[in-house]
């Protein structure tokens, strides 16, 4: 862990927007036998792509009874990357470990907030946290010290949730207490009681951190802003996709700017499909892939997800992401210099306006080798189906591109296509060994 903790430690944190080609195509590997083996690893979605609610998807379980030997033993590195965020990564190991009859270990876990671990610039501040299931844990875990949550504001202002009539005073107004200014916002997920929630963080945003006060002026730029999990909508056992953290943050986005109008703006977005996130799990992929024994670099990852826009879109961001890496180590060296001289010149492109980015993104260390490539997987037995995706011929291309990203992302209909589109999960990894040249058994 300490070991792990010191390649984190090496993150940088800038912004840049970053020129390349939107029209760059994501590299296939249809040449099996140009493929060195056991040079890959696997990023795998869960909900929609492993499980749908509590229940494991059939082709998952036999999926990974391939993906082991005799003594349970992973063949390829795997990590599993999901924008669920309202536990911890220990509770989602086991959780996975029970459905898919395997051993998975937190090591392996990336929740949507697992990146903020490095956003240590906000560790000491007193942020108000929103979200549901152990928010106070999870918050501590990631290295927050001084934690107040939205049930915890509401106990010291009742005045202030006032939307439903049952929860308000009866009879004497107990006093306010006096918090400490809440100096920074960390959106986790999407909580039980939007209402509660939208009210009060919009209090918090417009007193400038002092909910107790009038709102005497606008404090704009407002406090700090750290949304996690961006997903507009999931896959659960429902026939229909649900509701995610992204439909949440617009309409907190909507009610900001109705009121101010001014955009909400966010010092960070992370899960996916931001860039962070996929540099965080390339950084467990290589911890995977020491465990494992392997001595060479992962050359290639392959993301297996079930929505186009977070698993797919994300992936190939990422995909675009490690070609201009490359790019520019190739120019570097072409002009005599080295490696490390491309961290200092060199972010990620994630969103349309650098001014209204998701700004605090994290770059690794160029010393190691970063892969060459990141490939999509679209599997069907999630929020993508190909029956329900089926297009009239009679509609625009503007029809078929319903953008459900986030406001903050570019729409770029081309980073929505995937690399290959699967039926499920045990059809995925057999179509990436059949590209590996390797066999599963």
């Amino acid at each position: 862990m300490a070991e792990f903790m010191s390649r984190l430690n090496m993150f940088k944190f800038g912004w840049q927007a970053l020129k390349f080609s939107s029209t760059a195509q994501i590299r296939r590997y249809s040449n099996p036998s140009q493929c060195s083996h056991s040079s890959f690893g696997l990023l795998f979605d869960i909900d929609g792509v492993l499980v749908r609610g509590r229940t494991p998807i059939p082709a998952a379980k036999q999926c990974f009874r391939n993906l082991v030997d005799g003594n349970g033993k992973y063949k390829v590195p795997v990590v599993f990357v999901t924008n669920a965020g309202n536990s911890m990564r220990q509770t989602k190991a086991e959780q996975l470990s029970h459905l898919l009859e395997v051993e998975v270990s937190p090591d392996q876990v990336v929740l949507s907030h697992s990146p903020l671990r490095v956003f240590s610039q906000f560790h000491k501040m007193c942020v108000l946290v929103s979200g549901q299931g152990p928010v106070v844990e999870v918050a501590q875990n990631l290295g927050f010290q001084n934690v107040v949550t939205i049930d915890m504001l509401r106990e010291a202002y009742p005045l202030l949730d006032m939307v439903d009539h049952n929860r308000r005073p009866k009879d004497v107004v107990p006093p306010s207490k006096d918090l400490q200014p809440i100096e920074a916002l960390i959106l986790f997920g999407e909580p039980i009681r939007w209402e509660t929630n939208l009210q009060l963080i919009v209090d918090v945003l417009l007193t400038n951190g002092k909910p107790g006060n009038p709102v005497t002026s606008l404090h704009y730029p407002h406090i700090p802003v750290l949304a996690c999990n961006m997903d507009l909508l999931w896959m659960a056992e429902a026939k229909s996709a649900r509701f995610g953290h992204g439909m949440f943050l617009l309409c907190l986005e909507s009610i900001y700017k109705k009121i101010t109008g001014y955009d909400l703006q966010y010092d960070a977005l992370i899960g996916k499909p931001s860039v962070v996130t996929y540099n965080y799990a390339e950084l467990l992929i290589r911890q995977q892939a020491e465990k494992l024994g392997w001595t060479e670099p992962v050359q290639r990852l392959y993301a297996i997800g079930d929505n186009p826009m977070a698993d797919i879109y994300g992936a190939n961001l990422y995909n675009r992401y490690l070609q201009s890496v490359h790019h520019a180590r190739t120019r570097v060296h072409a002009q005599g210099g080295s490696a490390s001289h491309v961290a200092g010149d060199f972010h990620y492109e994630t969103v349309d306006d650098a001014k209204n980015s998701g700004k605090v993104m994290v770059g690794g260390s160029y010393e190691h080798r970063l892969p060459e490539s990141c490939s999509s997987i679209l599997v069907c037995t999630g929020v993508y189906n190909r029956e329900q995706q089926e297009l009239a011929p009679e509609q625009t291309v503007t029809e078929q591109h319903i953008f459900h990203g986030h406001r903050d992302f570019r729409f770029d209909p081309t980073l929505t296509q995937p690399s290959f589109v699967v039926q499920d999960v045990l059809e995925a990894v057999g179509l990436v060994f059949q590209q590996e040249g390797s066999s599963l058994e």
